[in-house]
């Protein structure tokens, strides 16, 4: 893989908010009701509130991952003091799998933008071997780099990231 795809990452300010600079070196793909999420792609809330399925192309079943969701953009982009809330941490996800095989740390919360476009950051890691990895004592003021390094597991191998905003009563309708 190239560093061109780590590219929307950085236009997207995801390296530099969220992440350290890392080349992409496994395949993730996550989609909600089989629409697949690309960088900087734009979601209805509602479009997201039910959990996405989250797929590994790559390592193998002895190989294992941690995935972790979040938005760095609480309570707003222009002010996010907040930054990040977590939305969701799986771990032990056996490579070539999808995130239903791993063990759910941090429950899914539904994405609820509610000043300005959210980022939704998904990011993956590999693991060093299985490893009990615990929940965050909050979901505020989550740190991403933080819960990285305090279980060792060193830069991601893939990130994807979608926007979201609130969503008007018009368009629920």
């Amino acid at each position: 893989m190239s560093s061109r795809t780590g590219e929307p990452l950085i236009v997207g300010r995801v390296i530099g908010d969220v992440l350290d600079y890392f080349i992409p070196s496994i395949k993730m793909s996550v989609a909600f009701n089989n629409m697949q999420v690309f960088n900087g792609q734009e979601f209805y809330p509602s479009t997201v509130a039910t959990k996405p399925r989250v797929q590994i192309h790559g390592g193998d079943l002895r190989t294992f991952f941690t995935l972790v969701m979040t938005d760095p953009d609480v309570p707003g982009p222009s002010d996010p003091y907040l930054r990040e809330h977590l939305h969701w941490i799986v771990t032990d996800i056996p490579g070539t799998t999808d995130a239903t095989f791993g063990r759910e740390v941090v429950g899914y919360e539904i994405p609820r933008p509610d000043i300005g476009i959210h980022r939704f950051v998904f990011v993956l890691f590999k693991q060093n071997r299985r490893q009990l990895i615990g929940s965050p004592s909050s979901r505020d003021n989550f740190s991403t780099r933080d819960f990285a390094a305090e279980n060792d597991l060193g830069l991601p191998v893939a990130a994807v990231y979608f926007n979201a905003r609130r969503e008007t009563a018009a368009r629920r309708r």
